[in-house]
């Protein structure tokens, strides 16, 4: 059997599933940053409220398209979507990269 999911739907339920991965949100310098759990060695998504950009985590994207059956620019803009949503804020560009912890 086949379902047909429309684009809004899918992205619901991916923020679900971002909703669900209980991510700890901390705020330094102006960049907030959303990690797995403390002492994480990798930064999932990292935004920077003075531009508005935000970079996430190439991994994060690469479980994102795998999971759901995305294309890669499907899931970053999903997420980027996700971070405007949650944290209520305009994302103006969005890049990716291996985001390692910055202490």
């Amino acid at each position: 059997m086949k379902y047909l999911i429309t684009e809004s739907q899918i992205d619901r339920i991916v923020f679900k599933y971002l909703d669900n991965q209980d991510f700890i949100k901390s705020e330094e310098d102006g960049f907030i940053y959303f990690i797995n759990s403390e002492g994480d060695e990798y930064n999932q998504i990292r935004f920077y409220e003075g531009d508005g950009v935000c970079t996430i985590n190439s991994l994060l994207v690469r479980e994102i398209s795998k999971f759901f059956s995305l294309s890669n620019g499907h899931s970053i803009d999903v997420i980027g979507k996700w971070v405007e949503h949650t944290l209520q804020m305009e994302v103006s560009r969005i890049f990716t990269a291996i985001l390692y912890r910055e202490d």
